[in-house]
């Protein structure tokens, strides 16, 4: 494998890889969290591309990318923790285009990109999560009611109900996003939600979580 030279690959955090749409052009995406280097691993010739970092435009500040995840043409998005921004970076011509969620200072966190190239996400500062439609350049918000929720995650099936957890509140929230209803579930114990998964085999969907202070795992049905 070779190594890009002088960008701190060898000594960096590779905290993230994005591989949804490796088939399309035989490329995964790479995450340096040391200083939120963006790379490229090309699989036909096993070298590794430097994107560097980015910046937002508006404020010239750096571009966090606490999760990256990519669409279908193997486009990548960066969520940024850092304040409220969504980058995408174009699979083609590497450029950025910085989408702003409507809350200030958001926090993305991770999430999932759906069937339709929609960017579901957690804004783990804005008590909510969000979603991003490439087609418009909108982005959608869901509050959560309880204060101080820090959702970690998002994830959405098919039918547009989409659920979250809580780092903090031992609760998951399930959102219908057409009809803007949020129902939350208290959990029995101390949990501290990291991902999410959301199982639509049957319907209502079902979701699964990791109790991070539990040692277990937790399955969430609905009863409606």
């Amino acid at each position: 494998m070779v190594h890009p030279q002088g960008d701190g690959l060898r000594r960096g955090q590779l905290g993230n890889l994005a591989t949804y749409a490796t088939q399309i052009d035989n490329k995964v995406w790479i995450k340096n969290s040391d200083g939120n280097n963006i790379y490229r691993l090309d699989l036909a010739n096993n070298k590794i591309e430097s994107l560097g970092s980015f910046k937002d435009p508006a404020t010239g500040k750096r571009i966090g990318s606490y999760g990256i995840h990519s669409d279908s043409k193997n486009n990548v998005y960066l969520l940024d923790f850092s304040a409220g921004n969504i980058g995408r970076i174009d699979a083609k011509t590497k450029e950025l285009t910085v989408f702003v969620t409507p809350t200030p200072k958001s926090r993305p966190r991770r999430g999932r990109v759906d069937a339709q190239d929609r960017l579901w996400f957690a804004e783990y500062g804005a008590d909510g999560i969000g979603m991003l439609d490439p087609a418009t350049g909108r982005i959608s918000e869901w509050k959560i009611p309880t204060k101080w929720s820090a959702p970690y995650d998002a994830m959405a099936d098919s039918h547009g109900v989409a659920w979250t957890g809580s780092m903090l509140t031992d609760r998951v929230a399930r959102i219908d996003t057409a009809k803007g209803e949020v129902t939350e579930y208290p959990l029995p114990r101390s949990t501290n939600i990291r991902r999410v998964f959301v199982d639509e085999r049957t319907q209502p969907s079902v979701l699964w979580v990791g109790n991070n202070h539990g040692a277990s795992i937790i399955k969430v049905e609905p009863l409606d």
